[in-house]
């Protein structure tokens, strides 16, 4: 295990997927700890079919743009407060997401090396295995030529990324389609769920428009939607950033470019609430909505000038907090309940092959968010490509509700995602989440061993340590 993980907790935690097809009662949550809990009364009678849908650097304060989304997957399944990307880059986070693994276990550690990841490891390979029929549509890994079939997906329209008039893969063909892109991504998936009513097999689709990404393009009748002003929080910007490192230091991102780029960024995800809206009311149609498990979730988070950066690859909350949402009614998951639990991409895929039914492969770690299984931390970790340009060294991070404990290191990659360097530690942030939750007050800046040792930073970095090793 990369991080800790303790099976003892709440009475209100969830029940196992194995329990509860045997029966097993839930527990409900309780108001003072909101936690998943299932209907053990709604045991599903087949395997379900599984939805995942992933945005691209979509920040977790963007509600306004998905009300509809928000509507299904909060108000009739589960909302998770605490979402993370294990890598804020979009590569390395969506190779997790099929594997269930970090990425200095999979080995995509930026984004020219998706060629790394080990395709044996994926969740769409384990359930084409299994009997489910499998579909891509969208976005599928960075560096990827585009006339490379995805492996494990029997249909696909892969996307070269872009808003209009893009080049696609279909099912083998290399072919510009004209129009908006994730209107076709949602065209696409509506005929897949079609197929359903001539082929009785279980589905996978994943589904992974392009929005948010820039330049966030929104589609024509969202060109110009109003949305909500916007003055910012505290670490937007930051005036005194001594205690930060050099390239925070030297950020010049301001309040009115993250008011630039949040716009766009809301407007062009307004598309993919209709697209959510269309495939709801296409499973509720075709009477699958019941039995299909829906996770909703971005690659990684974005900043808005925090800190004077409007970019992801850092260790600071917006950039890796991501929305995540889970709905699976005939698994009792259909309440609009709220879990506190942290838990990240690499949950994605053990969760997905625990409701299949599917034994948890070697390697994986994440754990089913259909278990009870918590973690008091996540290890969030980003590397740098190359030793030129400007932006942050390589480095790893300890990320706890209450505390973040982060490392820099010499340490670089090269387009395989091969490391290289001394790996000496070059700079350090340590956060008191609770008292600060916009990470303003480096307390490790100019601190004194006796302070460090209060702060519990030696116990910290052994910890991230051991999880960089694991």
């Amino acid at each position: 295990m990369s991080e800790q993980h303790t099976t003892s907790g709440p009475r209100n935690s969830a029940v196992g997927r194995r329990g509860f097809l045997a029966g097993a009662a839930a527990v409900a949550a309780t108001a003072a700890t909101p936690a998943l809990a299932r209907d053990a009364a709604a045991a599903p009678a087949a395997r379900p079919n599984i939805l995942l849908i992933v945005t691209d650097d979509q920040p977790k304060q963007t509600d306004w743009a998905i009300p509809k989304t928000i509507e299904w997957l909060g108000g009739h399944g589960v909302t998770f407060t605490h979402g993370h990307a294990a890598t804020p880059l979009c590569a390395p986070s969506r190779s997790s997401i099929f594997s269930g693994r970090h990425a200095h276990h999979h080995g995509v550690r930026n984004n020219s090396a998706s060629y790394s990841l080990d395709q044996t490891t994926t969740v769409q390979r384990h359930l084409k295995q299994a009997g489910y029929r499998t579909g891509l549509f969208g976005k599928y890994l960075n560096a990827w030529t585009l006339a490379d079939n995805p492996p494990h997906f029997e249909e696909f329209a892969l996307l070269q990324p872009g808003y209009n008039d893009a080049r696609w893969n279909v099912d083998g063909t290399v072919q510009q389609l004209p129009g908006y892109t994730t209107n076709i991504v949602k065209n696409r998936t509506l005929a897949f769920l079609d197929k359903s009513t001539t082929d009785s097999r279980p589905w996978f689709a994943y589904v992974t428009p392009y929005a948010s990404h820039a330049p966030n393009t929104p589609a024509p009748k969202y060109t110009e939607t109003p949305v909500p002003a916007w003055n910012g929080r505290p670490s937007v910007p930051e005036d005194d950033r001594s205690d930060k490192p050099a390239y925070i230091r030297n950020a010049t991102s301001t309040l009115d470019d993250a008011r630039e780029t949040r716009k766009r960024q809301l407007r062009s995800l307004l598309s993919v609430d209709d697209a959510v809206q269309a495939i709801h009311d296409k499973l509720f149609a075709l009477g699958q909505l019941e039995n299909t498990l829906v996770i909703f979730t971005g690659d990684n988070g974005y900043t808005w000038a925090d800190h004077g950066w409007t970019k992801k690859s850092v260790p600071y909350s917006p950039a890796h907090e991501v929305p995540f949402y889970l709905s699976w009614p005939a698994g009792g998951l259909g309440g609009g309940t709220t879990d506190h639990r942290i838990v990240a991409n690499i949950d994605i895929a053990p969760t997905i092959l625990d409701a299949a039914g599917l034994a948890r492969p070697a390697g994986q770690d994440g754990r089913s968010l259909l278990g009870s299984e918590s973690r008091d931390h996540l290890l969030v970790q980003w590397w740098k490509k190359g030793t030129g340009g400007e932006g942050p060294k390589s480095w790893a991070s300890y990320v706890a509700k209450d505390k973040q404990y982060t490392e820099y290191y010499d340490l670089y990659t090269d387009a395989t995602g091969a490391v290289s360097g001394t790996g000496q530690v070059t700079f350090r942030e340590y956060y008191d989440l609770a008292a600060d939750p916009y990470q303003l007050k480096n307390l490790l800046y100019q601190a004194t061993p006796a302070q460090e040792q209060a702060l519990g930073v030696p116990a910290l970095a052994a910890r991230l340590a051991a999880d960089r090793a694991g």
